[in-house]
């Protein structure tokens, strides 16, 4: 067994290994080094928010290779200004109150199916005080969505349209604490 083979999940001060978590989402989404450039801005927008907070997955070498963060959901912000009229047409637009929301998650692709990013977000979320979570993911049947499944996230609305995405996404609520 290697350092890089046990991986331990704990909190993570993102603010100051934002450019090593974004290395992590750049490679598992092939992001260009403006759109890193321009998420770099929006985490650490993200993280002046009230009760923001973070983990990481690290290896016993100190790589990290995985992380989440998300803060509880307030409706000004621009997301919920986007799901919200989707979530409107049908009904379900109170997952937008009293909810934790799930802002990033991302497993480096060789750490993934090893259970890191079930760690991630059943352990953030543990710590919520919100009675439920809400995320968002792309709309296509992918790993990470039938994990949100098996959590107990359920789609909320579909074919969400955000500016200058590329594909549309689903937004996916689970009452809290997550399945097992």
């Amino acid at each position: 067994m290697t350092q890089d083979d046990v991986v331990t999940i704990g909190p993570l001060d993102l603010a100051e290994h934002v450019d090593e978590a974004l290395a992590v989402q750049a490679y598992a989404f092939g992001l260009s080094d403006d759109e890193i450039a321009v998420r770099r801005q929006i985490v650490l927008r993200h993280l002046t928010y009230p009760g923001a907070r973070a983990l990481g997955a690290h290896t016993e070498g100190g790589r990290l290779v995985g992380f989440v963060y998300g803060m509880p959901n307030d409706r000004a912000h621009w997301w919920s200004t986007v799901v919200e009229p989707y979530l409107r047409t049908r009904a379900l637009d109170r997952w937008l109150d009293d909810s934790f929301v799930i802002t990033e998650l991302h497993v480096h692709p060789r750490y993934q199916n090893r259970g890191i990013g079930r760690s991630l977000i059943t352990t953030i979320t543990d710590g919520a005080d919100e009675p439920k979570s809400i995320l968002s993911a792309i709309d296509f049947d992918s790993p990470a969505r039938g994990l949100y499944r098996s959590l107990g996230y359920e789609d909320l609305a579909r074919q969400v349209l955000f500016p200058s995405a590329p594909r549309p996404y689903a937004v996916m609520g689970a009452p809290l604490p997550l399945r097992r």
